[in-house]
């Protein structure tokens, strides 16, 4: 018998569970955008966009992506969630053009009478009448049991009241939530399979959280007991410990479950950043699928078996998500590691070179400080002392001053090429100062391009002390190009210059037919 992959739905909610993240908001225009790259290019089935009469501004947000998602026949994938209060969260959403609502009932006897103080048949009684007034304006209906899986612990026949009442409306989805996290999978799969068998034709969706760190692996275990749909967030956003990511649940399905989904994996990285930048929470680096570390080895034996027919690779691929294995450089670095960074730069050493090379990398380590790969060629130029590193762009001396009641101001003398040039500038800042007059030289006598900084970032490297080395790093753009250069020093503007230097040294290449 032909094996039948499992197709599953992916329903994000980042927008609304992810937004009750603590200290997270998302102006109108981050969630259209967080919903279009949702729609658009992870492909996800569904969004949760908003709950309902929450605020002014959470009505203008909803209808502008709802506006958006209808001259893209996307809307029936919009949705908000909304209450059991009568006409009035129906009319809230539909009044913003949403045609889902997702209506929050209790799936639990306590939450009933202990919240509500009502009983069940009551509770179905408003629901029922929720159900048929939005099926009047012509909305699409699912359903959220609340605490259904303290429900399914402590009071089942409650659980299976409502679904038996509820199996005669037009509820299109039934979203059975872990509201508190408390489930382990063995409990899911338990729970999920009573569901699925008493109510065959029935589509449940499985809603994680992840208090005891096993969002990902619960919803594993729903869709092994036959939920149909999954709730996840970008970066595991959501309230408390948050809800489980859509990276890690996207490649869990596929390569444990050879699991269908609609998720195209290559845009996972660039969505995850996004949301890290407008949610403000900073995705850990050790975080599977998007961390900034999960794709590098550091052990030097890791690269070496690389080499050798990939032997500590798996599936993960990085190219898989749109990124790239990298090698670290530190302590634990062997020549394989260097070799590999070696490769990409285009550079080959021979044997002495490179256990040379690799003493000076370990001694660098030892002292916590960081070593990138475009810190390799410098590296190597000063440990060999042959110019493999040609040195195009040098700063030959420069002086900064900063007085009070004036504007800092720089002036410095730079050798591009073996030609000399000098320039002097005011600025906002002593590094701004010194940018400024660079800049002079580059577009006003040389008449090139400049690169435009992007982001500046300053910190102590891992380790350090109040007299450790300043580490600043640069981001740039040049020709659709964006890249980083880092400086160490005691002083913040010689980090900064530092980078900048080693900046105009990797584009001076650009230069070389004009």
């Amino acid at each position: 018998m032909k094996y039948k992959q499992p197709q599953i739905e992916i329903m994000d909610t980042t927008l609304r569970d992810g937004e009750q993240t603590s200290g997270v908001s998302f102006v109108p225009h981050e969630k259209l955008m967080i919903a279009r790259l949702l729609l658009e290019e992870l492909k996800v089935d569904r969004v949760e966009v908003a709950s309902a009469r929450v605020s002014d501004g959470e009505f203008d947000a909803v209808k502008m992506i709802c506006d958006w998602a209808a001259r893209r026949n996307l809307l029936p994938k919009v949705e908000v969630l909304g209450f059991v209060d009568g006409h009035m969260s129906v009319d809230w959403i539909h009044a913003t053009g949403c045609r889902v609502i997702n209506l929050l009932c209790k799936g639990s006897l306590k939450h009933c009478t202990c919240q509500l103080r009502k009983t069940s048949e009551e509770h179905i009684e408003d629901i029922i009448a929720v159900v048929n007034y939005a099926n009047e304006q012509d909305m699409e209906v699912n359903i959220y049991l609340e605490d259904w899986s303290n429900g399914m612990k402590d009071s089942p026949e409650y659980v299976f009241q409502m679904m038996d009442a509820l199996l005669h409306t037009n509820i299109k989805r039934y979203m059975l939530p872990d509201t508190l996290g408390v489930l382990n999978p063995l409990q899911v799969i338990e729970y999920m399979r009573k569901m699925v068998k008493r109510y065959p034709h029935a589509h449940f969706d499985f809603h994680p959280h992840n208090d005891y760190d096993l969002a990902v692996s619960n919803v594993l275990a729903a869709v092994l007991s036959g939920a149909k749909g999954l709730h996840t967030t970008i970066n595991g956003l959501g309230e408390r410990a948050g809800n489980a990511p859509l990276s890690s649940v996207q490649a869990i399905l596929k390569d444990h479950f050879n699991a269908i989904t609609n998720i195209d994996e290559g845009r996972l990285n660039e969505v995850s950043r996004v949301v890290e930048s407008y949610s403000g929470i900073a995705i850990p680096a050790n975080k599977p699928i998007v961390g900034e570390n999960v794709f590098t080895q550091v052990a030097g034996v890791h690269a070496d078996g690389d080499n050798k027919s990939n032997l500590y690779c798996n599936d993960l691929l990085p190219e898989r998500f749109g990124r790239k294995r990298e090698y670290a450089l530190g302590k634990n670095s062997g020549k394989a590691n260097i070799r590999k960074n070696l490769e990409d730069l285009g550079l080959t050493l021979d044997e002495d070179s490179m256990r040379k090379v690799t003493e000076r990398i370990i001694e660098l380590g030892d002292k916590k400080e960081l070593v990138t790969q475009e810190d390799l060629p410098y590296i190597v130029s000063d440990v060999l002392k042959h110019g493999i590193m040609n040195e195009k762009v040098k700063l030959k001396t420069y002086i900064v001053n900063l007085a009070y009641g004036l504007k800092p101001m720089a002036t410095l003398k730079i050798e591009i090429n073996g030609q000399e040039f000098e320039e002097s500038s005011s600025g906002d800042g002593q590094y701004d100062a010194f940018v400024r007059a660079l800049r002079k030289i580059y577009k006003v006598t040389l008449g090139r391009r400049f690169p435009m900084l992007t982001n500046y970032a300053v910190s102590i490297p891992p380790g350090g002390r109040t007299d450790a080395f300043v580490q600043t790093v640069i981001t740039w753009s040049f020709d659709n190009t964006v890249f980083r250069t880092r400086g160490l020093d005691a002083d913040q503007t010689e980090a900064a210059i530092k980078a900048t230097m080693k900046m105009l040294n990797i584009i001076e290449d650009e230069y070389k037919t004009e």
